[in-house]
């Protein structure tokens, strides 16, 4: 059975919603919500190979998560002697939010990368964090490994406070981190960081598209999905590596999938990360380019109804009826 590698971080939330009396909720989130998305939508001859580091602190209980969401291996997971990532969620409203990151995990380094992503035939990235890796990993990754590559950029244009807060940042070297993947996904915020002081964030993207970089998918939350193709991309991320080294002249395209039915209102934390791994899954089975982004909204849109990553999967795969929380 083809294997999909999934590097991220697991996280402990702490999330605090707009109201002030209702109490915070802590529940597992990070990566967790990637993964509830693969086993609902990932074709069912794939298997996911988590390649995650956890705190020794948390280990035990995200052994135990782990081990209850189907198709995972987990022999991809090290445990780290660090504390595990902490993060505390302030909701100001549906969608904008202040993090503020408490321990963490260390990165990848690509000799301990390398024998982990050998036995996968593909792979999704989600900075979580942001430190899952250097620019120098990345690099080596790209080198080292022949699969396809689908790498969700988020917390890279993430700076972090003496205080542990999270703050936009623009993403240095951000030319040099698109050519690392095959296709990278961001949110509507970190597209305007995207060059912020070199011009136009779509003419750019354009401009970056080529024999390495062949995707760019933008979420816009209730708004859908948009992307900008190259001449070079293909539906089937099988053929993604196979690209001449020639760039082509033909120009790039673009489009954008809206969000189809009513609107949904409740929790929207991991929205981008069940519309990231929903997509990738769908190209993996050859859904095509918008089937694939019309999947990713529908999961994307019902993820807003389920509170936290536990039983996530059932719920995304229309398995669990709607409550406030799940044991």
């Amino acid at each position: 059975m083809p294997s999909l590698g999934v590097v991220g971080t697991l996280v402990w939330d702490r999330i605090h919603r707009p109201r002030e009396r209702e109490m915070p909720v802590e529940e597992w989130g990070g990566i967790a919500y990637g993964l509830a998305a693969l086993a609902a939508s990932l074709p069912e001859d794939w298997t996911v190979r988590p390649i995650l580091k956890v705190g020794r602190d948390r280990a035990e209980d995200a052994f135990r998560f782990l081990g209850r969401i189907p198709r995972l291996e987990d022999s991809g997971v090290v445990v780290v002697p660090e504390r595990n990532n902490f993060v505390e969620l302030h909701y100001r409203d549906e969608g904008r939010r202040t993090e503020i990151l408490h321990g963490g995990v260390p990165g990848w380094s690509w000799p301990e990368l390398a024998p982990q992503v050998e036995l996968c035939d593909a792979l999704y990235l989600n900075f979580i964090s942001g430190f899952e890796m250097s620019l120098e990993t990345a690099q080596a990754l790209r080198r080292g490994y022949d699969g396809p590559l689908y790498a969700d950029l988020h917390s890279l244009f993430l700076g972090i406070t003496g205080s542990g807060e999270r703050v936009p940042r623009e993403l240095v070297g951000w030319a040099e981190w698109l050519r690392c993947f095959d296709a990278v996904q961001m949110n509507e915020d970190e597209f305007e960081l995207l060059g912020a002081h070199a011009g136009d964030p779509w003419h750019l993207a354009a401009e970056a598209l080529g024999p390495d970089l062949k995707l760019l998918a933008v979420t816009l939350g209730e708004r859908g999905a948009a992307y900008v193709a190259g001449a070079e991309f293909r539906p089937d991320p099988g053929s993604w590596r196979a690209v001449s080294r020639l760039r082509s002249t033909a120009p790039a395209r673009s489009g954008r999938v809206p969000v189809e039915g009513a609107l949904r209102t409740g929790d929207p934390t991991g929205c981008g990360d069940v519309w990231g791994a929903t997509f990738f899954a769908g190209l993996l089975a050859g859904q095509g380019l918008e089937a694939s982004m019309r999947d990713a909204n529908r999961l994307a849109s019902r993820n807003v109804e389920h509170r936290g990553a536990r039983g996530l999967h059932r719920f995304l795969a229309g398995r669990l009826p709607l409550l406030e929380d799940h044991p």
